[in-house]
């Protein structure tokens, strides 16, 4: 007999905090599996990709792993992808670090370029700005702080506002802005696609809240 828990996958492609993301979805009540086969990953309710360290290198572990193939897949049988941190930028056309620019995964349009700032990384609590109608961030209040740690962000949404939808065709995204020095993309909720550049399961109660959240949209 199944637990009637939803069954989501963090995806092991070598490049994320896969064991904190899995504490984090289990005590928000779903049964977790660290994995990086591609079935397990197709057939769960949800799909968590972690990511941290640098844009190439994790577009290299996500292609190695078949991830690019299995995110696309899931999206477009609207099956529900999470992206946490670089797991989130690789979401978007391209990354460029040290003058060097990498494809991502192009779900989205836009470029995930260095931080504007005068201190980077951009590493501690801060707040966002979340758009009306949002079921990632329901319950919280406006000035909640989440935990980030990054030097580089997507600055420009390239979508435009009278578009239909993205580049896979997905709903009107909702766009959560933060600012440190300029503002910069830190979440986003676009149909079954939904993503964040802080890291839900360092943000205590608030992550926990998100990770619920997503959960129950499974």
């Amino acid at each position: 007999m199944g637990t009637g828990k939803k069954k989501v996958v963090v995806f092991d492609y070598g490049f994320g905090n896969v064991r904190s993301a899995e504490r984090a979805v289990a005590r928000a009540g779903a049964e977790v599996e660290i994995t990086r086969d591609p079935d397990a990953a197709m057939n769960a309710d949800g799909l968590l990709v972690p990511g941290v360290g640098a844009f190439s290198a994790c577009m290299r572990g996500i292609r190695e792993a078949r991830g690019d193939w299995i995110v696309g897949r899931r999206l477009a049988g609207g099956r529900p992808v999470l992206g946490i941190c670089v797991g989130m930028q690789i979401l978007f056309a391209r990354g460029i670090e040290h003058g060097v620019e990498t494809e991502g995964l192009d779900q989205w349009p836009g470029s995930v370029t260095p931080l504007q700032a005068d201190i980077v990384p951009h590493m501690g609590w801060n707040t966002v700005e979340v758009p009306e109608d949002s079921a990632l961030f329901a319950g919280l209040p406006a000035d909640t702080r989440f935990y980030f740690v990054h030097s580089y962000a997507v600055h420009d949404w390239e979508l435009p506002a009278d578009s239909g939808g993205t580049t896979t065709s997905l709903a009107v995204p909702r766009v959560t802005w933060s600012t440190h020095g300029k503002p910069f993309v830190a979440a986003v909720e676009n149909g079954p696609l939904w993503a964040t550049q802080f890291h839900p399961e360092k943000s205590g109660d608030a992550g926990a809240r998100l990770f619920t959240n997503w959960i129950e949209t499974l």
